[in-house]
């Protein structure tokens, strides 16, 4: 049986999310207009597997809603080139703390980023 990959993704948003969701106003004091809003994500499905499903309100054979719902109103396009550097992970464990350190290093850098 292979082993799950997990791989980690960007999604450009929409800058409107800025003004209309003060959450995400709220977790991004350091944005200054400039740079883009994104989201910040990790699936074991390919990446743009996970971005069609955020649009398209994905839930599981349980009934769960798997996609987030800024992507699924503000989610533009995968921005590959923000994350194209990052190998696939083994674990769970270490695709979620990556996908933190990314969010986090896009932050600093005056992104305004959405992650879980």
């Amino acid at each position: 049986m292979a082993k799950t990959e997990y791989h980690i993704y960007v999604i450009e948003l929409s800058k409107k999310v800025f003004t209309e969701n003060r959450r995400f106003r709220e977790a991004n004091p350091q944005f200054n207009g400039v740079l883009e809003c994104v989201y910040v994500g990790m699936t074991s499905k390919t990446p743009k597997e996970r971005f069609e499903q955020h649009k398209k309100g994905y839930r599981n054979k349980k009934g769960h809603n798997l996609s987030s719902n800024i992507v699924k109103k503000y989610g533009s396009y995968l921005r590959p080139s923000l994350y194209n550097h990052i190998k696939p992970l083994t674990t769970r464990a270490a695709a979620l703390k990556m996908e933190e350190i990314l969010a986090l290093e896009l932050r600093r850098k005056r992104y305004a980023v959405w992650f879980n």
